[in-house]
């Protein structure tokens, strides 16, 4: 009986977990594709219109010098809160802590780097 429940248990943790990726990636699509584009390379539709380009998640050098602090801050509040471009839109009105967290989770996946590595 204890292990069918440790199994029940193991399998909750790996949906949520799937589950928090998967809003992730639904949350980039619809709030951040349009400037970083679909692969996060910098180069979404909106770029012909901007004055800054839009940072390339995919870049493991340039995200590897931001830390996942760093990373909440700007989408929660915005460009201007790490003396970025006004161009990107503070998301905390939108997104909860959580989902911003799961964000940034996914910018380390794109770049395939973490802080300081």
């Amino acid at each position: 009986m204890p292990n069918k429940l440790l199994l029940v248990i193991l399998l909750a943790i790996f949906s949520i977990q799937a589950q928090a990726k998967e809003t992730a990636a639904d949350n980039y699509k619809a709030y951040c594709v349009q400037c970083h584009g679909m692969a996060g390379n910098g180069k979404g539709v909106n770029i012909r219109d901007m004055s800054v380009m839009p940072r390339d998640h995919t870049d493991a050098k340039a995200m590897s010098g931001r830390s996942d602090e760093t990373l909440f801050k700007v989408i929660k509040e915005g460009g201007p809160s790490i003396d970025k471009s006004i161009l990107m839109p503070p998301w905390g009105e939108t997104l909860s802590d959580e989902e911003i967290k799961d964000l940034v989770q996914l910018l380390r996946m794109l770049c395939k780097c973490k802080f300081g590595t």
